[in-house]
């Protein structure tokens, strides 16, 4: 662990430990959270920071703090959906498409080509108007439109390592091209994936966000980083900040410290590479 630090650097160790403490705050939102995210009270609107409510409160008067933790739970589940479905059917194209080459490889660049025709947005929009508003339409859409993108680039990288003496060795011995794709050649395409991934859930955090603040993901009074920029803008307009500046701010940071994150590990996967 002190090694992993000593190689993500200060900037990364500090990402890493931001990171953590966002995974942190959402796990244990149901029990750290003062109030009920959703429940608030007229009388108790636009209240300022106190010992009461630690960040005040917004214009139905519910407690901002406890909707920033809870709010961090469909703003991080969200984008774990994208990243494993993106990273599971990715890779799965990518070392197909690469081991058996031919027409297959062709079949398959052709359906990723497809697949970049959609803009990643328009595709959840699609999605989301078939079958209705919902965290979980959104993701899968996304995720479909990032599918390409983790695929092409697994691609590109294992194709180089397709024809090194590791995988040669094996195929000239007879051991069947599952084993060697399992055993071999996906854990020396592993460290991409993880970078890739990180790098992705950022990029998602980002889309669902803006979904949410649209309306189609996230829907009120569930807690969410997006709904929360988005009922902010009144009260943003009469001068109570809070709401929509916090939540913007945490959406701001968390991608901020996993673009960091996925930038060392993508320089300590290279380091690995050429070592």
């Amino acid at each position: 662990m002190i090694k992993f630090f000593q190689r993500m650097g200060p900037l990364g160790s500090v990402a890493v430990g931001f990171v953590a403490l966002v995974v942190l705050g959402a796990l244990l939102a149901p029990i750290i959270a003062p109030y009920d995210p959703t429940i608030g009270s007229v009388i108790q609107r636009y209240q300022g920071p106190s010992l009461a409510h630690l960040l005040g409160t917004d214009q139905a008067g519910r407690d901002i703090f406890s909707r920033l933790l809870w709010g961090a739970r469909s703003s991080l589940t969200g984008p774990l959906i994208v990243v494993v479905v993106t990273a599971v059917f990715g890779t799965t194209l990518a070392l197909t498409s690469v081991w058996w080459g031919g027409m297959v490889d062709s079949f398959m660049s052709r359906v990723l080509d497809l697949l970049f025709a959609f803009p990643n947005l328009l595709l959840a929009m699609l999605a989301i108007a078939v079958f209705g508003p919902s965290l979980t339409t959104a993701a899968l859409a996304l995720s479909i439109a990032y599918i390409p993108y983790t695929a092409r680039v697994i691609r590109s990288t294992a194709m180089r390592e397709r024809n090194l003496p590791y995988i040669r060795s094996p195929q000239l011995q007879g051991i069947s091209g599952l084993t060697i794709t399992v055993r071999h050649l996906l854990p020396n395409v592993a460290p991409l994936i993880v970078t890739g991934a990180t790098i992705n859930f950022g990029f998602a955090m980002i889309e669902l966000a803006a979904l949410s603040f649209l309306g189609l993901g996230v829907q009120p009074p569930q807690a969410d980083w997006g709904v929360m920029v988005s009922n902010g803008q009144q009260s943003l307009l009469k001068g109570y900040p809070a709401e929509s500046v916090l939540a913007g701010l945490c959406i701001v940071l968390t991608v901020s410290a996993l673009g960091v994150v996925g930038e060392r590990l993508g320089g300590r996967a290279a380091a690995g590479r050429k070592a």
